[in-house]
């Protein structure tokens, strides 16, 4: 009780001093006292700019390749990774569902690049749940490992929209904003095509927080020239970077370019690495 007499003492005070009231204090949040990293993004580095003309990723971002996806399971899935799987076929334009039946995965990846496939999709499961996601740009890679957690598929969705349109939607990014984290950040952009479609008001969403990786899929309207309408249309569901592959998906003889190591890079909790 006392807290909130002294909040509303502050705000009574701060409406009789009017455009003189003093800014009000920031608070102090894990985000905002992030521990700096060295790697962090400067948008005019050379550097950068070199990378990004050089790297995987830089004939889409040139439009001369246009994103075409295999979305694929782990051997034998059940319900919930299936309708997973066709929701983010709904979500992925250009995007085809392949269900394997014992075949390996080292002999889908020369099918797909002879197919002009740019990436495959792997939803892996565990009891019934899936738990992690595979996502292997082709024909070189890289190979991103996330841990898949938190799924809600469509139907579980409270006060959802109507089922997406064909449109392609717009694509927002947000706190990629270290090397690895560019990185991460350019594998999802490349999923989809360059040019977004804004008459189907679709947009989804890769969010970055705390090393957490948050995907939503909305449509929006504007009601006015202040308030924006969202409806959900999912899935959703939220991804940790377990590792970063060069190449394409190789567990024997893989060459890693990053690997979370839990003991080593957990030590403190303003610590992030995208």
């Amino acid at each position: 009780m006392e807290q909130l007499a002294a909040k509303k003492k502050r705000q009574k005070e701060r409406e009789a001093l009017g455009d003189k009231a003093p800014p009000k204090p920031v608070p102090k949040t894990i985000e905002n006292q992030r521990e700096y990293d060295e790697t962090t993004v400067d948008p005019d580095d050379e550097e950068v700019a070199f990378d990004e003309a050089t790297d995987e990723f830089s004939s889409y971002f040139n439009r001369q390749t246009s994103p075409k996806i295999l979305i694929t399971t782990s051997d034998r899935p059940r319900g919930r990774t299936v309708r997973l799987c066709e929701q983010l076929a709904k979500v992925v334009p250009n995007s085809h569902v392949y269900y394997r039946r014992g075949l390996a995965l080292k002999n889908v990846i020369p099918q797909c690049v002879a197919r002009e496939f740019t990436y495959l999709l792997v939803i892996n499961e565990n009891r019934k749940v899936p738990n992690g996601l595979i996502v292997s740009h082709l024909p070189n890679g890289p190979t991103a490992h996330f841990k898949m957690s938190s799924v809600r598929l469509a139907k579980e969705l409270k006060r959802r929209g109507k089922d997406p349109s064909s449109h392609s939607p717009e694509v927002i990014l947000n706190n990629f904003s270290t090397r690895l984290g560019h990185s991460i950040g350019r594998m999802f952009a490349a999923l989809f095509p360059y040019n977004p479609q804004f008459v189907g008001r679709q947009v989804v969403t890769f969010h970055n927080q705390r090393d957490y990786i948050f995907f939503r899929f909305h449509r929006y309207i504007f009601r006015n020239e202040k308030k924006v309408g969202l409806q959900e249309l999912g899935p959703r569901f939220t991804l940790k970077l377990r590792s970063l592959q060069k190449g394409t998906f190789d567990s024997k003889y893989g060459e890693y370019e990053w690997i979370h190591k839990r003991h080593e890079m957990d030590t403190s909790r303003r610590k992030f690495h995208l």
